[in-house]
């Protein structure tokens, strides 16, 4: 398991677009991707309708989490996607 915490910095909080780049780069891996936020809650990377559904606010930050056989890539990859189109917002 691997790991790295990363801050919401679109005033816009999760949307759309950074929701559509975390899915559509986590369902490239064979690992279970997802993010805890809150009071212990979770979300699937691999979904879209999870990641939207956490309601992550701009300041936020999740603690995103991939397990399996090409971890370490898939987390590098997600976070530098997802990272990316939050700077876009």
């Amino acid at each position: 398991m691997v790991q790295e915490k990363i801050t919401i910095t679109s005033a816009l909080g999760i949307h759309l677009r950074p929701a559509g780049a975390m899915c559509d780069t986590a369902i490239k891996y064979q690992s279970h991707i997802y993010f805890e936020y809150g009071a212990g809650k979770t979300a699937n990377a691999k979904s879209v309708i999870s990641i939207l559904a956490s309601s992550m606010k701009c300041g936020d930050e999740i603690n995103l989490i991939a397990e399996g056989p090409d971890e370490e890539e898939a987390l590098v990859a997600v976070a530098a996607a997802f990272r990316e189109a939050l700077a876009d917002s």
